[in-house]
């Protein structure tokens, strides 16, 4: 009889809590769509007045500004330094949500002036950041429990996210996704979209605006179209892998340097004056937030075959080296530069080459093929749908278990045929090796190459 009242009493309960974290999702989406806006309309600003500058004034402003952002974070908020979204994700991980409050405005200064200057970066992270950082506090204002403070930063991942790029479906996703590897928090899902939905149309009613690409060509559905858009789900797999690889690659080179430094707000500087000789050789064009160079590519305009190698490079020396900024934008830049060479190299549109390989590079490079894909649609529409999802879940997968944010946890793997030690993060786990099982596999099929072929006998 007891169990029965209980049975009865389940959806009171439960609408209670849903109404409970409307209130509190809604308040959230006002707060991160607030001070994100504020910091999206500043950043604005100061990027248009230093667009157009001559060549001498941006060789010269790119160590500035790497010497102003390392004195920003090194006196300001050392959480504030690399991509935010990443330090928001150890925060959940490792502290319960809880983030300092110095951090969003100093994130925020710090890569105005990043970009400003023409260091490589995004303006996602920092949203996420700043997003993470208000709802952090305002968890600590109305005493919510760690569990409770935790969800409510989620929440405020979401919100940044969505505020950014005017993409509130991924955006809920996203906040969920990022945090572990084959693990989503289904009770979340509610909580982050009404906050993504409401801080997206706050961003708006304060002036943000957003770019759409619709996909308007006909292309219909083919085995042989089908088959192209696994292999450009495969190649920009490799790509996120290659941009991983460098970027790890600089940030244990600056690290090394780091130790040599006795005055450590000097690092961004020096990789200031490594993007200054680069400009010497290289166009700028992957300087900044590189949107010009996405919108050719996503309109189907060409672009250099080695234009995605030449935005990772510049990325990798800027976020390694100690600017501040997101890493989700250069990804879009790498993916729809890597998508249209890709295009033209298989012989479908460019246009539609450039939106899979960003769709695919995001899904891949942060291990969000189910946000990526949303967002996809969200940007391009629903009839590149099954494109958008081939690239992202083929390009997820050949990846493995590498992404951008080291600190994502590993709810469960990409295979069978890899053993990976579950609810640990990436930058953990350092048994990733093949699995018992095909070892086995691998060793029988060798033995049975190895045994000698025995001649047919007579018969009499």
């Amino acid at each position: 009889m007891n169990q029965k009242r209980h049975m009865y009493s389940e959806p009171f309960i439960m609408f209670a809590a849903l109404f409970r974290w409307f209130i509190l999702a809604s308040l959230t989406g006002i707060i991160v769509g607030t001070t994100t806006s504020l910091f999206l309309n500043l950043l604005q600003y100061a990027s248009d007045k230093t667009s157009h500058l001559p060549f001498l004034i941006q060789f010269i402003l790119l160590p500035l500004g790497g010497l102003i952002t390392g004195l920003l974070i090194r006196y300001g908020a050392p959480d504030a330094a690399g991509h935010g979204t990443e330090a928001v994700i150890m925060a959940v991980h490792e502290q319960n949500g809880k983030i300092n409050a110095k951090v969003a405005p100093i994130k925020a200064l710090a890569t105005i002036v990043t970009l400003a200057c023409g260091g490589s970066a995004g303006k996602e992270g920092p949203c996420a950041q700043i997003g993470g950082a208000m709802a952090s506090s305002f968890a600590d204002i109305i005493r919510l429990n760690e569990q409770d403070r935790k969800k409510l930063v989620i929440c405020g991942i979401s919100a940044g996210f969505a505020s950014v790029f005017g993409t509130p479906l991924a955006g809920a996703i996203f906040g969920i996704e990022v945090l572990a590897i084959g693990g989503l928090m289904y009770e979340m899902i509610l909580p982050c979209f009404i906050s993504g939905i409401t801080s997206y149309e706050i961003s708006q009613s304060l002036g943000i605006s957003y770019t759409y690409f619709p996909f308007t060509h006909n292309t219909p559905f083919s085995e042989i179209l089908f088959i192209k858009m696994i292999g450009i789900g495969l190649l920009c797999g490799v790509i996120s892998w290659i941009f991983i690889e460098i970027f790890e690659w600089f940030q244990k080179t600056f690290r090394l340097l780091e130790n040599y430094l006795k005055w450590k707000p000097a690092l961004p500087m020096i990789g200031g004056f490594l993007l200054s000789f680069m400009i010497l050789f290289i166009p700028t064009d992957y300087l900044g937030l590189s949107i010009p160079l996405l919108d050719t590519a996503l309109e189907g305009h060409s672009v250099s075959y080695l234009a995605f190698f030449w935005k990772i490079l510049f990325v990798a020396i800027t976020l390694a080296s100690g600017f501040s900024g997101g890493i989700v934008t250069p990804l879009f830049v790498i993916g729809a530069t890597a998508g249209n060479a890709l295009g033209h190299l298989f012989h479908i549109n460019p246009a539609l080459g450039a939106a899979v390989g960003m769709v695919a590079v995001v899904a891949s490079g942060s291990n969000t093929p189910i946000s990526a894909f949303v967002m996809g649609v969200e940007l391009f529409g629903g009839d590149v749908g099954i494109f958008l999802f081939t690239t992202s879940v083929v390009a997820y997968m050949i990846i493995g278990h590498r992404s951008v944010y080291p600190s994502q946890m590993v709810s469960s793997g990409k295979s069978s045929w890899i053993h990976i030690e579950k609810n640990i993060s990436l930058e953990q786990e350092t048994n990733i090796h093949i699995s018992y099982a095909l070892l086995r596999k691998l060793k029988r099929k060798k033995l049975k190459k190895e045994e000698p072929v025995m001649p047919p006998q007579k018969t009499s």
